[in-house]
């Protein structure tokens, strides 16, 4: 299929862009690394009658140390993420994410706030703000507003973003030597959306956790934080009868959806195998800080 006709401006400001959304409302949309929007358009899902090009906007690119958390711009691909220093040093999870998300080439197009603002269940990076306990910064007619990500993914690819805001950019917390940190989902192929994925966080006080977050992707609506099983594994260390009652608290934690390959049993149990795989890995991972 072809996409509908639509107009076509390339911003050159973000007042810009904002003026044509207050203008425009329902019918327009932004257009940043594309990967998601192009196929929409194609498929006849999205039929904008403008499309709002921002990728010229300097200033929402770029990944900075601002005070104590890591700034990552919104048009900031995946691949830059993938490969950058700082992110490497100060958000581990997400470089440790950013090898899952497709085939190179659309890590090299798409972007960090067009996946935020997309907010697709199954992808990476709105698990991971959830798991780091992140910040999206969005920007609209009358200022800049802070959401945290517990916030901001509220339904199936809805958001707290008002029709005339754009995502600007989202921040995380820098990592301490007392933080772990893993990832990993199970895909029938790499690159394939996955049938569940984890991103975990634990903040350590010697050997036992203080903190535990833990964000699952392809299980709901949303990336879901698991409640009951964070609260089995904090303030303990993770012995092999914690971690078994951890991964039972996943039953009531996950109402998996049913998609074309998996049914809910299936999401639940994949949840679980991959709930023990990186709670082991995060051991691992203190392990060698403390080395």
């Amino acid at each position: 299929m072809k996409s509908p006709h639509f107009d076509y401006v390339k911003v050159t400001s973000l007042q810009q862009a904002l003026t044509l959304l207050g203008e425009h409302g329902d019918d327009a949309r932004i257009l940043a690394g594309g990967q998601t929007l192009l196929a929409t358009l194609n498929m006849r899902l999205s039929e904008p009658a403008l499309l709002i090009d921002i990728t010229g906007l300097q200033e929402l690119r770029g990944i900075a140390l601002r005070g104590g958390v890591l700034h990552i711009g919104a048009l900031v691909t995946h691949a830059q993420i993938e490969h950058s220093a700082l992110v490497a040093e100060h958000a581990p999870l997400l470089a440790a994410a950013a090898p899952h998300i497709a085939h190179r080439a659309i890590r090299n197009a798409g972007t960090w706030g067009g996946s935020i603002a997309f907010a697709d269940p199954a992808a990476e990076w709105p698990c991971c703000l959830l798991a780091l306990d992140g910040v999206v910064l969005v920007q609209g007619p009358q200022g800049q507003r802070r959401i945290a990500a517990l916030d901001f993914f509220q339904d199936l690819y809805t958001t707290a973003l008002l029709p005339n805001e754009v995502v600007v950019g989202a921040e995380v917390p820098v990592a301490t030597a007392n933080d772990g940190y893993a990832f990993d989902e199970l895909a029938r192929r790499h690159g394939d959306y996955a049938v569940a994925g984890l991103a975990l966080s634990v903040r350590w006080n010697s050997v036992v956790a203080s903190d535990v977050r833990i964000a699952f992707l392809g299980v709901g609506n949303t990336p879901v934080r698991a409640r009951a099983a964070e609260s089995a594994l904090r303030g303990n260390a993770f012995s092999a009868a914690v971690v078994d009652v951890a991964v039972h608290a996943l039953q009531a934690d996950l109402d998996p959806l049913p998609d074309l390959t998996s049914n809910s049993a299936t999401k639940r149990h994949l949840a679980g195998v991959l709930l023990r795989r990186l709670l082991a890995a995060t051991q691992v991972t203190r392990s060698a800080i403390q080395a």
